[in-house]
């Protein structure tokens, strides 16, 4: 369900209702595992590696660490969509930042794959410990948090739907998740209407 726009706001949808029944993709830790490999946040070896080296519960663990940044996250969002972020926002981020300061990233030269270099610099992390999974969601938070413009953000219009998006077309008119559900849902409902109305 990779709809909005927006990798932080996706991450708000890895729990929805998109059809009438809720669904959470990351109910345990081979949710978050899978929605992780998905989003292409962490590099499938170091899932791999780092699966064959934990015990189960330690990934629902983290998991559930995962929902809870996500609920808290959430309700940030939701305060300030449909509008510009402003500096006192920083002061409710401090979760956030927390969990940014834990991160054990570092940089390193490595052949390029993209361009016409040989060499680039690229970013990297160290995976030590299952919690180190939630890092690469904090930064898709903070980059949603500096880089989109909250007056964008914005709820889908759909009966029931919880998904949340990025709305980046031209006239910023945007109101449904995905057109094919909840818009033409919403046609239908319409449509019964004006029928049931003029019986």
């Amino acid at each position: 369900m990779f709809i909005a726009d927006s990798l932080g706001l996706d991450f708000l949808n890895s729990v929805a209702t998109p059809i009438d029944t809720p669904v959470d993709w990351i109910d345990d830790g081979e949710g978050l595992i899978d929605w992780l490999s998905q989003a292409k946040l962490v590099p499938a070896e170091e899932l791999d590696a780092l699966k064959a080296r934990v015990r189960r519960g330690e990934l629902d663990e983290v998991a559930d660490q995962t929902r809870a940044l996500r609920e808290w996250f959430r309700g940030f969002v939701l305060k300030h969509a449909g509008r510009p972020l402003t500096a006192q926002a920083l002061q409710e981020l401090g979760p956030l930042n927390s969990l940014l300061g834990r991160d054990e990233a570092f940089s390193r030269i490595e052949p390029a794959q993209e361009g016409g270099g040989v060499l680039a610099l690229q970013r990297k992390r160290r995976w030590r410990s299952p919690e180190a999974l939630m890092l690469p969601v904090g930064e898709a938070l903070a980059k949603l948090v500096c880089e989109e413009d909250f007056s964008n953000v914005k709820a889908c219009e759909g009966h029931n739907c919880t998904m949340v998006f990025a709305d980046h077309t031209r006239r910023h008119a945007r109101r449904w998740c995905i057109m094919a559900v909840c818009g033409n849902r919403a046609k239908q409902a319409a449509h019964r209407s004006r029928l049931k109305s003029r019986q």
